[in-house]
């Protein structure tokens, strides 16, 4: 895929430019949003970009990619460019803008490392970005066709039928077609986007997984309220869903997106592992939900770790979903116990005594550090990592499938 005059210059420079990424990506958001506000109008999220998460996800991607490239010249790394591609197509991005990106990320290199950006230099780079981007396209062209709408235009209106309270700071939105035509088709563990307007007239967008089974006219989403940490502000989206939305109200959301699903044929016996923490737990609600409406037989085993039962978000309906599988199962961890769990483990989660079930598919959901810990269990316990599927709310700081 990658010349091999570029090859030896990108093998080169790659300690340089990753080395240096953090600050390139700081400067192309800058200079872009600078030139292109209504960029943050609708399409990035400014909590992200506050906090520094997005110009992260992004740099690693390139230097994932560029790593990737390296290491194995024959083949492309399918998995991250899945997990990107799915997430531009949840935002709307279209190819044109590909073109925007390359002015400003290849403007900042150029600034950030000065005289070293030499023309084969240059050129090297230009080839691993164009080969990312292309790549990129076609997969979101095809998304688009499979979700049946034009490139970017994503969003549909949306009533909300139904809102319930599940924690003192989780609430779920039932929500249906506002224009009475059926609903897109989703896949069980899938995300949608949902699009507001702030009080200062700005447009932001946060993905949210369908907590419920994705086969039938309703959605629903089940929202935390995001509280700021570590100088980063609070949730923007997530609080005025919860101050102000109620029944009656109307919400833009997607189409569906996401890599990450059940592929689940009726007749599917292959074992499933749904392994949460916190609201993590949503997308797997979802799943189990769309295995009870199956009928599956399939064997189940669903581990949750939270911070207590009060805390546990969908607790009460993750026992009834289980309870209504043959093959079901499940375990929870509470680091306050309380007495409508009697059965749970104290603490954080652990998997001793936790056996995986021989070719199983796991589906892996909650707060990076938990998921790199479980992980690395998992691979210990004998678990292939093809077999371990992981989600990340917000933009992806963590890609082991792309050096897995």
């Amino acid at each position: 895929m990658l010349s091999a005059e570029s090859a030896a210059v990108v093998r080169a420079t790659l300690p340089a430019v990753a080395g240096a990424l953090d600050e390139i990506t700081a400067c192309f958001y800058g200079a872009m949003f600078r030139d292109r506000p209504e960029l943050l109008d609708g399409m990035f999220n400014r909590g992200n970009q506050a906090s520094g998460a997005q110009r992260r996800a992004l740099a690693g991607s390139i230097a994932g990619f560029a790593t990737a490239l390296l290491a194995d010249p024959e083949t492309r790394p399918d998995t991250l460019l899945d997990r990107i591609a799915h997430k531009h197509a949840a935002v709307g991005v279209t190819d044109d803008q590909y073109t925007l990106v390359h002015k400003y990320l290849f403007g900042a290199i150029a600034e950030v490392l000065g005289d070293a950006v030499t023309p084969e230099v240059a050129a090297a780079w230009d080839e691993v970005y164009w080969l990312m981007a292309g790549a990129l396209i076609g997969r979101e062209a095809r998304l688009y066709q499979e979700a049946g709408v034009e490139p970017g235009r994503i969003w549909r209106r949306w009533t909300v039928v139904g809102r319930r309270t599940e924690t003192p700071d989780v609430v779920s939105f039932v929500l249906r077609p506002a224009d009475g035509r059926p609903a897109p088709r989703a896949r069980a563990g899938q995300y949608v986007s949902v699009r507001v307007r702030m009080a200062d007239g700005v447009h932001q967008v946060r993905q949210y997984s369908l907590s419920c089974d994705p086969g039938g006219q309703s959605r629903r989403i089940t929202v935390k309220r995001v509280s700021g940490s570590a100088g980063a502000p609070d949730g923007e989206v997530s609080a005025l869903l919860h101050d102000q939305v109620h029944e009656g109200d109307e919400l833009t959301l997607s189409a569906p997106f996401g890599d990450v699903f059940l592929d689940d044929p009726a007749d599917a016996t292959a074992p499933v592992v749904l392994v949460s923490a916190g609201i993590g737990g949503t997308p797997m609600t979802g799943i189990l939900a769309h295995l009870a409406a199956l009928g599956s037989t399939r064997p189940v085993l669903v581990l949750h770790a939270d911070r207590s039962p009060a805390e546990h978000a969908l607790r009460t309906e993750t026992r009834e979903l289980v309870a209504q599988l043959p093959g079901g199962h499940s375990v929870f961890w509470y680091e306050r116990p309380g007495p409508e769990e009697p059965d749970a483990r104290e603490g954080l989660m652990r998997l001793d005594g936790i056996e995986p079930p021989e070719d199983a598919t796991v589906f892996l959901c909650g707060p990076l550090p938990f998921m790199r810990e479980v992980r690395t269990r998992l691979l210990r316990a004998g678990v292939p990592a093809r077999r371990i599927r992981y989600e990340v709310f917000g933009p992806d700081l963590w890609l082991p499938g792309a050096a897995a």
